[in-house]
């Protein structure tokens, strides 16, 4: 799903200039309690043009809270964000986001899901689902043009959510655990699709997970955060070779290496 237009499109800056700049960021909220709890102290975090960048932690540190100071859904209590230079001032349309939860419209077809961006931008209606056909193609989703939201396996939604996604053509997509509910072997399915449409998109990413495997055979770059509240503890450069194939580069020596790198850098957050 792709944020709304509300604010003005800005021009992109130079490569040189990140597409997003998390700088010594705090975020501090207030409980229901009336508790006033830290989410991430002092946070820093960098995302090139084009970077596929993955961010693991523990539970409840404040993985989410990142995406939330990126799209401007929420706002720093110190320190900046900036998307290409900029700074964050509200929620911007060349930011995409795919969510754990299938965010889908229960009540519209595969079709008049994919094409509602395109839709709700102002663009023709039949152009819009000549684009979603397209869309629906890439994804593997033909002959269920028509179906429901209800009608189909969860790997088959996942994939109605990228098309919905990368329609929209977004600069920067976040993910927020996007897989974490399907079977293994849907999920490397899935992890393959998605590098392929990014490959061709181009997109600066964020994809926040748990699963210290599924950073490596996707990313350029992994983030390690601690225990709550968080800050960037370590980070990995991931030197496999692209394009990638998930299933076969679990195997390699090198794969193996940097998942027991990263999970003697997590264990001791985990432990805390």
């Amino acid at each position: 799903m792709t944020a709304p237009k509300v604010t003005a499109l800005h021009t992109c800056a130079g490569n040189d200039v990140p597409a997003i700049e998390l700088d010594r960021v705090s975020r501090r909220f207030v409980s229901p309690e009336g508790k006033a709890i830290m989410a991430l102290r002092n946070f820093s975090m960098t995302v090139a043009k084009g970077e596929f960048c993955a961010v693991v932690g523990p539970t409840g540190c404040g993985k989410s809270t990142t995406l939330s100071l990126i799209t401007g859904l929420a706002k720093p209590s110190a320190g900046n964000v900036r998307i290409w230079g900029n700074p964050v001032s509200g929620i911007d349309p060349r930011i995409g986001f795919v969510f754990q939860a299938d965010a889908v419209f229960p009540w519209k077809s595969v079709l008049d899901n994919v094409a509602a961006g395109p839709l709700y931008r102002g663009e023709n209606k039949s152009a819009a689902r000549d684009r979603a056909m397209e869309w629906i193609r890439r994804v593997g989703l033909v002959r269920f043009e028509h179906h429901y939201p209800h009608q189909l396996s969860g790997g088959m939604r996942k994939r109605v959510a990228l098309a919905q996604t990368f329609i929209n053509e977004p600069e920067i997509l976040l993910m927020d655990e996007p897989f974490s509910a399907l079977d293994v072997q849907t999920r490397t399915l899935m992890q393959d699709e998605l590098l392929h449409l990014w490959s061709a998109n181009g997109a600066s990413v964020v994809f926040v997970t748990h699963d210290i495997e599924e950073a490596i055979a996707l990313a350029d770059k992994v983030f390690v955060l601690t225990a709550g509240p968080a800050t960037v503890k370590t980070s990995y450069e991931i030197d496999l070779a692209r394009p990638r194939d998930v299933g076969e580069a679990r195997y390699s020596p090198r794969f193996i290496e940097l998942s027991r790198q990263i999970w003697n850098d997590l264990r001791d957050e985990v432990h805390i």
